[in-house]
């Protein structure tokens, strides 16, 4: 009994103390958040967003692709045809708090319509504003690919969940 104590003090606590002495005298890798932000890796995966046609005109179809292969199952869409019986979206809601960021909607995407931005501010302080819509989640200028922000998300997204 007596031993494995003074194994402790005298083995084990100047182990756990060197690995503290180790990073006293290096250099502090500390961000300065918000004022500089994160370099992202490439492959970083954020928040959703939709795309537009040239036209201006949503380019998701509805297929249902990404919702089927979400694991999670926080995507939930209901399809509509138009006069010209082209088929869109008429509900389109990703729930943030239920989604993993594992991008699977992307990749199922046949027409390459959601993707998922660099955006890594979206917190809430209620639980409805983490249920994005279709007008959340499409991007604004039509016509023309969005400017994204610092983080890589299109200004429009960032814009509309700001004002709640």
């Amino acid at each position: 009994m007596w031993f494995e104590v003074l194994k402790t003090i005298f083995l084990a606590i100047p182990k756990g103390l060197s690995v503290t002495f180790k990073y006293v005298f290096t250099r502090a890798i500390t961000v300065r958040y918000p004022e500089q932000k994160l370099t992202l890796s490439d492959r970083y995966r954020g928040l959703h967003y939709l795309e537009r046609n040239e036209d201006g005109s949503e380019k998701c179809v509805c297929c249902g692709l990404c919702a089927v292969a979400c694991p999670s199952g926080c995507i939930y869409m209901e399809p509509a045809e138009d006069e010209f019986g082209g088929r869109y979206a008429k509900v389109y809601e990703i729930n943030e708090f239920r989604c993993i960021f594992c991008g699977y909607c992307q990749e199922a995407c046949p027409v390459e319509a959601i993707f998922l931005g660099k955006e890594y501010e979206f917190s809430n302080d209620k639980r409805e504003k983490m249920i994005y819509t279709k007008e959340d989640l499409l991007v604004a200028v039509s016509g023309q690919r969005m400017k994204t922000s610092a983080v890589g998300c299109p200004q429009s997204a960032a814009k509309n969940r700001s004002t709640d």
